[in-house]
């Protein structure tokens, strides 16, 4: 006799779910990741473009060149706030994807709990049964050899 789980379909549901909460938190990372280097990218290019124009102030400067950096490096840090607004956005959306995929896995992980006890739970009872046939089978071999002396 095989066992069934009584709750298989629901178990097969939270599966998917998990492999769903999987796939968006994996996309979710790959975002963050994406956002940040473009981040990080910005950051330094204003880094270089700073210290280009402090070397090119100690060798001598126009003023429209001045204006024309530091209009550069204005509208490069507004870039940059959106950018790091945008990483703050796709980290909190990554953390929320994580505590939802790990919620996910903690229902999954009760019901194969609850697969298992019942396995182990059925497994005993066919114990129990296959255990009374046998007595039952003795029990006849002996009244059989009994009633033939």
């Amino acid at each position: 006799m095989k066992h069934q789980f009584k709750f298989q379909k629901i178990l097969d549901l939270r599966e998917r779910e998990k492999e769903e909460a999987f796939a968006q938190y994996e996309e979710s990372v790959k975002k963050f990741e994406y956002v940040a280097e473009q981040l990080y990218g910005l950051l330094k290019k204003k880094e270089e473009l700073e210290s280009f124009q402090a070397s090119q102030l100690a060798k001598g400067f126009s003023i429209r060149e001045i204006r024309h950096y530091q209009q550069f490096i204005g509208n490069l840090n507004k870039t940059i706030e959106h950018y790091q607004r945008l990483v703050i956005t796709a980290r909190n959306r990554m953390n929320w994807c994580g505590e939802k995929l790990k919620d996910s896995n903690i229902e999954m992980k009760k019901y194969e709990k609850m697969k298992e006890k019942s396995h182990l739970h059925f497994m005993e009872l066919e114990k129990q049964v296959e255990n009374s046939q046998l007595d039952e089978m003795t029990s006849v071999q002996y009244f059989h050899r009994e009633g033939m002396r």
